[in-house]
């Protein structure tokens, strides 16, 4: 068996809470700016002292409306300051945060408070207000709504006046390293969402060990990042928490549509992406350069500079033309696509699905240092990623200190360490079923290089990662799609993609009937009505009827029927009529590459 196991190069500390990470920062830097808001043109700096004053006025705001320590406390908002600062207050005021995303439907909604056992609910919009009072009825456990935009926090604090520091400081305190810190839910194989409880611990020694070992990004001074991926996500929450640690310069950009101009003049040291929003500023920057007759340019710069970086990876003398193009498109180019980025960007933390060797070669050759890694929810993110001293692209890099990997049957990469999660949510069965003695078993395929650099190969678990990052659970698309009469199978799609699509197959027995209902041939072969509109109008409402239980970014936006049927003499169902989802994608692969080559408006999709 294959294993990997690094110490912790941060002495563990049992009693300290993440409410730590932030007084220690205080203590050490108080007018160092830790944030910084839009304003005007600009951006104004919140220093760490500044920051943690509104925290504890808005923690005195939580106890004074009746939040204990322990309770559970919905949050669902875009990725702002507020959010961070909504995050502390919670943590201050002694209660757990369950966040939930900015994108999910009512259904989601109500499960996930109703699952937590939330008491209370946070919102930002009134469209997320709106989704909450739809399902309001389900959630007797919930007594207090707030809603961002009425100005309610303001209130809240106003409220909290009377509420002493000392207070604030005994329930800071209550919570020692074993305890819950937060709840978040992911997607199941199941589809219905399972919560993950992430410890005090989980976040504290994670963050202080990564911190060490990512000092060239985080611990440069004047490190800063601008945030635009939702912080509900473990990705980015985890980067919120360390930068307060390290002392980054944190802002925000929930509009993903803003998010050049942000990068301009905000101008941050590092990224934290996934890998569409490196696709999408490599195929802007291309249509840009095709619509001003610089395609070709643009296509020959591209090619040099993963050239260019593969050759020096691979330690091998760079020819003396390629260095000559290299400075040319350096200046035609590159230096563009920097100035784009804010001009300071050396490093970009990729995650939540795999990047690719070219997009990673294209750009380390524009400057830009991209550390792919690796991580779950229930690995509190990262557990491997490339260092600044130590990376190669094409792989999610070596281990963290105080993590251990090991390659478990059918490779399956199995995690222990500081990052890993406690248990599931009210789960014992899941959560036992996801363990190995310590060793998290994460349903993904892996292998070691040499020097211990992993790499992932393949899915164990039928789970889809978009391009965006975007967990999708298949059945809860599927099922309710296949309970349509004319529905043979149907098999969600996406891994990797830009979007979810479907492919579906019709039922040869009801069809007949529904097409003689519908005033149309009863005879109509398989292939004619695949391609029959008032078919392809029912299957999308089935779709239609499916994706209103799930969030947009998990919503089918193509689909395809397929002019065949899937039986087990055909070699695509089982025994047991359950779909071979690898032999389906393997066999119409050229389906699923059509699905994909024409444009879709994705302006809607989430970056989560």
């Amino acid at each position: 068996m294959v294993q990997f196991e690094v110490p912790a190069i941060v002495p563990a500390d049992p009693q300290a809470n993440v409410t730590d990470l932030l007084a220690d920062r205080v203590k050490a830097t108080p007018q160092l700016a830790l944030f910084a808001v839009p304003e005007g043109e600009g951006w104004r700096d919140i220093s760490a002292a500044d920051f943690e004053k509104q925290v504890i006025a808005l923690a005195k705001g939580f106890v004074a409306a009746g939040i204990e320590p322990g309770d559970k406390v919905a949050f669902i908002a875009r990725t702002t300051y507020d959010w961070t600062l909504v995050d502390f207050a919670l943590f201050y005021a002694g209660a757990v945060m369950v966040p939930v995303y900015e994108t999910s439907s009512p259904s989601q909604i109500s499960w996930i408070l109703t699952d937590s056992g939330a008491i209370a609910c946070i919102s930002e919009s009134p469209d997320h207000a709106a989704r909450l009072d739809e399902v309001r009825s389900e959630l007797p456990l919930v007594r207090s709504t707030w809603e961002m935009a009425r100005g309610d926090l303001d209130k809240l604090v106003a409220a909290g006046k009377d509420v002493t520091d000392d207070e604030i400081q005994r329930r800071r305190h209550l919570a020692n390293g074993a305890d819950i810190a937060t709840l978040i839910y992911t997607s199941g194989s199941t589809g219905r969402p399972k919560g993950c409880v992430l410890t005090h611990s989980n976040f504290v020694e994670l963050c202080r060990n990564s911190a060490k070992a990512l000092s060239e990004v985080v611990a440069k001074p004047g490190a800063s990042t601008l945030l635009f991926i939702t912080t509900a996500h473990i990705f980015a929450r985890f980067i919120s928490v360390l930068n307060i640690h390290a002392g980054v310069k944190t802002g925000h950009q929930p509009d993903t549509k803003q998010l050049l101009p942000a990068l301009g003049s905000f101008k941050p040291t590092y990224l934290l992406a996934v890998p569409r929003v490196f696709e999408k500023v490599y195929n802007s920057a291309e249509q840009k350069a095709e619509a001003g007759g610089k395609g070709k340019i643009f296509r020959a710069a591209a090619h040099t500079a993963v050239e260019h970086s593969t050759l020096l990876q691979d330690g091998k003398k760079v020819p003396f033309m390629t260095k000559i193009k290299f400075a040319l498109f350096d200046k035609l180019v590159y230096s563009k696509l920097r100035a784009a980025m804010g001009g300071n960007v050396e490093y970009a933390v990729s995650g939540s699905a795999p990047l690719g060797p070219r997009l990673g070669h294209f750009f380390h050759s524009l400057g830009v240092t991209i550390l792919e890694g690796y991580g779950l929810t229930e690995t509190t993110a990262p557990a491997t990623v490339n260092l600044a001293t130590k990376s190669k692209i094409g792989t999610v890099g070596p281990v963290l200190p105080g993590v251990g990997i090991r390659l478990g049957e059918d490779d399956e990469i199995q995690v222990r360490g500081i990052n890993v999660f406690k248990e599931y949510w009210r789960n014992p069965e899941a959560t036992a079923a996801a363990f190995d003695g310590d060793w998290f078993k994460t349903g993904d395929i892996g292998s070691f290089d040499e020097e211990g650099f992993l790499k992932i190969t393949g899915r164990k678990k039928e789970i889809i990662v978009t391009a965006g990052g975007k967990n999708v659970a298949p059945a809860a698309l599927e099922d309710p799609i296949r309970a349509n009469p004319i529905v043979g199978q149907v098999v969600v799609v996406g891994d990797q993609k830009p979007f979810i699509s479907a492919l579906i197959t019709l039922d040869p027995e009801m069809l007949p009937t529904w097409l003689a209902n519908n005033n149309l041939p009863g005879d109509m072969s398989l292939a004619d009505a695949a391609k029959n509109p008032d078919v392809r109008a029912e299957v999308q409402r089935a779709i239609d009827h499916a994706n209103k239980s799930v969030s947009r970014a998990e919503s089918i936006r193509k689909f395809t029927i397929l002019d065949t049927e899937w039986t087990e003499a055909s070699g695509h169902l089982t025994p047991k009529m359950s779909i071979k989802r690898n032999v389906i994608m393997d066999d119409f692969a050229d389906e699923i590459v059509e699905l994909y080559s024409a444009p879709v408006n994705t302006s809607n999709v989430s970056l989560k």
